[in-house]
């Protein structure tokens, strides 16, 4: 049996300052500067994304495949919009590797500040997986939150569409003493919940699962009190769905919930949609 270690911490319910640290950040913005290896690393994933679209329904060598690149969106006026799927904290990528196969007409950006996880990937970063790695995947070294403020603009400028953004198996924090360190109890949560249509987390501490969808519902009901329909980046909504729940995948899609599995630890996964109209 595996020897993946369940969370160890000293708390013992969803933190009891939750709502007044999450009010708090609702109404103020987060403006540590840029680091700038991550705008670096933004103006690449850019490139790869602006590239993939460019193809032409092409291969690396030339050959044309059967993928209309429906994630290119052009409006009467000419302005392009691209879809992006994001993968955030994506560790050595197979995440990234999983979700780009699942979605092969989208260019999928595994994100992750370690080099030598990174490096794991088989190729080298900002090259692909390996050598087999599907044609939309592509990984970069930054700071997360640095990453997805890049991002936000790229959303509210009507540039990038996110359909669905992963956060699988971030750093828990586990101590009570840590807990505004996790990002539903930090100043970029408000940034996080407008990247994606459909923002998936999934965590081996119940306790995660649960703050990270009250953080959202009473975000969500915070924006809902200031305007009836509220704006996720440039799109406009109708609410947001919560759900939160246990679940056993069947086949593990990253090396954490390949331990947690072999370990049978019970793992939760939070899923927010956004309702478009």
């Amino acid at each position: 049996m595996s020897g993946a270690r369940a969370v160890t911490t000293n708390q013992t319910d969803i933190y009891d300052k939750l709502e007044e640290v999450v009010r708090k950040y609702a109404s103020t913005e987060y403006l540590r500067p840029i680091a700038d290896h991550t705008r670096i690393a933004f103006a690449e994933a850019e490139k790869f994304i602006e590239g993939f679209y460019g193809d032409s329904g092409r291969d690396k060598d030339g050959a044309v495949f059967d993928d209309n690149r429906a994630g290119r969106i052009e409006d009467s006026a000419g302005r392009v919009t691209y879809k992006v799927i994001l993968d955030s904290g994506c560790g050595t990528g197979e995440s990234t590797l999983n979700i780009a196969l699942a979605h092969s007409g989208i260019p999928v950006i595994g994100i992750d500040k370690s080099v030598a996880r990174l490096a794991k990937a088989g190729a080298g970063l900002n090259k692909g997986l390996n050598s087999a790695a599907p044609q939309n995947a592509f990984l970069v070294r930054a700071e997360l939150l640095d990453f997805w403020r890049l991002a936000l603009e790229k959303v509210k400028a009507g540039q990038w569409h996110i359909p669905y953004h992963a956060l699988y198996y971030p750093n828990p924090w586990p101590k009570q003493s840590e807990a505004t360190r996790r990002f539903h109890l930090h100043p970029i949560f408000p940034t996080l919940l407008q990247l994606g249509d459909a923002i998936e987390l999934r965590t081996n501490w119940e306790i995660y699962a649960r703050e990270f969808a009250e953080a959202t519902r009473v975000l969500d009901s915070i924006l809902s009190l200031r305007s009836r329909m509220t704006t996720f980046g440039s799109r406009m909504t109708t609410g947001t769905t919560i759900s939160h729940e246990a679940f056993e995948p069947e086949q593990p899609i990253t090396a954490f919930e390949r331990k947690y599995k072999e370990a049978r630890q019970q793992l939760w996964r939070v899923t927010i949609n956004h309702v478009q109209i």
